[in-house]
């Protein structure tokens, strides 16, 4: 028996494993152009830190994680991916919009 069923539980399943292709989100990898990116600076539910956040991403997970690394070296800072947005430390919002834009998306600041 394999590792993975030893600690699932599962007593039923009617269709199959969970983790099978077929029950993943499936998200559209777009080309750059055709997506439309938000960004804003956010310090909501973070204890006061500033954090520049990039939306409206429809890339998958792998795609996603290897822009936010690129753009997280160009700035100089840390960061994270959640939920389809990118989340870097610190108010990078023009250096990040010259970036995202040079990189072919279509963006826009976002929010005062």
């Amino acid at each position: 028996m394999s590792k993975s069923k030893a600690t699932d539980r599962t007593v039923y399943r009617e269709f199959g494993q969970s983790t099978d292709a077929a029950f993943e989100k499936a998200v559209p990898d777009l080309s750059p152009g055709q997506q439309n990116l938000r960004i804003q600076m956010s310090k909501k539910g973070r204890g006061g830190k500033t954090v520049t956040v990039i939306s409206g991403f429809q890339h998958n997970e792998a795609s996603l994680a290897a822009l936010a690394k690129k753009l997280k070296a160009q700035c100089g800072t840390g960061g994270a991916v959640k939920d389809d947005t990118i989340e870097i430390q610190g108010d990078h919002k023009v250096k990040l919009l010259e970036l995202v834009t040079k990189l072919g998306y279509n963006a826009k600041l976002s929010g005062g």
